[in-house]
């Protein structure tokens, strides 16, 4: 008997003749100030289709992001995390059907993975028979396992501006209300940080002076996102890891800088090297485009941006089940 059938013996198969669709939103962590605890989600959605066949086959359609350098089998990671999650709620599946429809950028700190591994996820979850199934807390837990952390799985997953913590093993979230007058703004470049890369850049360890005030400001940062945004420039002021990692993606670092000597909310989302900007309503974000625009084609012109306002997402990962 091989290791895979050894690691299936004692799970039951999936039924065959079942269509999932997932749609999740991108994500932005840290939020400057908040590394490795919060989390929002933005309105830019992939969207992953899995059908269970009555054969063994794997057929993976790949689309948009990625489709020129992802792989199409089992070591794909959304067939990873849906193995993970299919034997963690003692099941295993025969053959699949897997449509991936990715507009969220690889490599650029707007939570690509996690998109992917809680639309893997989500879709085994609804996959198994009713009595099975497990509800969003069991999702969060599990794919936080699989990212190493819950900013970005959270906000997914939940929507809205996700705050997550870790207690020994277990991850938790919750969720906060976005103030309407939050508007987001992205400046992707056409280059890729990995997560590992950036944060092996990081310190082992900051100063006592260095962490309260960057409790101090994520504190801020809360009540600026929910309550009153005009405090969303001094509430987004980071002590923990921007300025470790400015070297690893110098365009986006002087774009921060230029962006918040102007007066607006700029920071690193994620790992980088996206910027986000938190506009207080439509007339700042129009602002933002404008002098975006301007600077990078001042200052940046051999990298390529991709500049998008968007949207809070409030729903999170949404699950369609199309039955026989």
């Amino acid at each position: 008997m091989n290791a895979t059938s050894q690691a299936t013996v004692g799970l039951q198969l999936i039924e065959p003749g079942q269509r999932i669709t997932v749609r999740v939103p991108a994500t932005t962590a840290n939020l400057g100030p908040g590394y490795d605890s919060l989390g929002l989600a933005l309105a830019l959605h992939d969207t992953l289709t899995v059908e269970s066949l009555d054969t063994d086959e794997l057929e993976f359609d790949l689309r948009g992001e990625g489709a020129d350098t992802l792989p199409r089998d089992a070591s794909h990671l959304v067939i990873r995390a849906m193995d993970a999650a299919f034997e963690r709620l003692g099941f295993r599946h025969g053959g699949l059907r897997v449509t991936a429809e990715n507009v969220n950028p690889h490599g650029r700190g707007l939570g690509s993975s996690a998109s992917a591994v809680v639309a893997a996820v989500s879709a085994a979850n609804a996959m198994v028979p009713e009595q099975y199934r497990r509800g969003r807390d069991w999702i969060l837990q599990l794919t936080s396992e699989l990212e190493g952390h819950p900013d970005n799985v959270a906000p997914a997953i939940f929507g809205g501006l996700a705050l997550s913590w870790q207690d020994s093993d277990q991850y938790s979230s919750t969720r906060a209300e976005v103030s309407d007058s939050v508007v987001p703004v992205v400046a992707v470049p056409d280059f890729e940080l990995s997560t590992e890369a950036a944060r092996a850049l990081l310190p082992a360890s900051v100063g006592h002076h260095a962490a309260a005030m960057n409790s101090g400001r994520a504190a801020l940062l809360i009540h600026a996102l929910t309550t009153d945004p005009g405090f969303l420039l001094a509430g987004t002021e980071d002590y923990l890891h921007q300025s470790y990692r400015a070297a690893a993606m110098r365009p986006s670092a002087a774009l921060i800088g230029a962006l918040r000597q102007a007066g607006h909310a700029a920071v690193v989302s994620g790992a980088g090297p996206t910027v986000l900007v938190l506009a207080n309503g439509e007339q700042e974000a129009a602002d933002i485009l404008a002098f975006i625009d301007a600077f990078t084609g001042a200052n940046t012109p051999d990298v390529n941006w991709r500049v998008l306002k968007l949207a809070v997402d409030v729903e999170g990962a949404k699950v369609d089940v199309h039955r026989r």
